[in-house]
């Protein structure tokens, strides 16, 4: 791609792109939240287990 045909791309998504409304960025938030939590605690279970087993 050329300079011009990037830049152009760039600009098209800025001008179609808007703030989210607070429904919509508490859903996120919480979405975001609750993976997470579950990354951290399917991490923790790994942990206990090496710790016990090993």
């Amino acid at each position: 791609m050329k300079i011009k045909e990037r830049l152009g791309n760039y600009i098209r998504v800025l001008k179609l792109s808007k703030k989210p409304d607070k429904d919509d960025f508490s859903s996120t938030l919480r979405i975001v939240g609750f993976g997470i939590l579950f990354i951290g605690m399917i991490g923790f279970i790994f942990y206990l287990g090496s710790v016990l087993i090993g």
